[in-house]
């Protein structure tokens, strides 16, 4: 699947600005993992940018419409890696797609609401401002820490490490995303 025909699924299934960009914030650090461990870009890239796309229109059924969709299209790989992408639902994550998902989604969420609030956004915003926030249990509260921490494991990252690697990342983006 091309990065052009997820996009297509995103927009279709996707209406609000907000979770496309959360979407396309996933989709650059997938991306940007896949380069870091010389695995497949575009792969990578497309179960970032798909992982939520169900999730406004079907919030009770996240994430079976679109792995089902995936499944029927031929891509199993992506498919199970979006099933797993929080650890709770208790798929195996066995590939380093499916680990990359988790170490990606909640804390790049996480690191973009942080940088809203600050009035240079990005620039300048180190782990350590964002390990303060993580502490913070009111501050983007939809945001489980538990999944955050269960990434970088994930990972064999410390959490630092994988915060410094989110936001260089984003970052480079930054006009785009914010």
């Amino acid at each position: 699947m091309t990065r052009d025909e997820a996009r297509s699924i995103l927009f279709e299934l996707t209406k609000t600005d907000s979770l496309r960009r959360h979407a396309r914030s996933v989709e650059l650090v997938m991306e940007a993992l896949a380069r870091h461990f010389g695995e497949d870009e575009e792969k990578f890239a497309v179960t970032g940018l798909l992982h939520d796309a169900d999730y406004e229109k079907y919030p009770d059924q996240h994430p079976g419409v679109i792995v089902k969709k995936l499944e029927e299209m031929g891509e199993a790989e992506i498919a199970h890696a979006i099933a797993g992408h929080y650890t709770k639902w208790n798929v195996p994550r066995n590939s380093l797609l499916d680990k990359c998902i988790v170490a990606a989604d909640e804390l790049t969420g996480f690191i973009i609401a942080a940088a809203l609030i600050r009035p240079t956004r990005l620039e300048g915003m180190g782990a350590k401002s964002v390990l303060k926030k993580l502490k913070t249990k009111t501050f983007a509260a939809s945001v489980d820490r538990e999944e955050v921490y269960k990434g970088a494991e994930l990972l064999g990252w410390e959490l630092p490490k994988l915060i410094e690697f989110i936001i260089a990342v984003l970052q480079k983006h930054e006009d785009e995303l914010f």
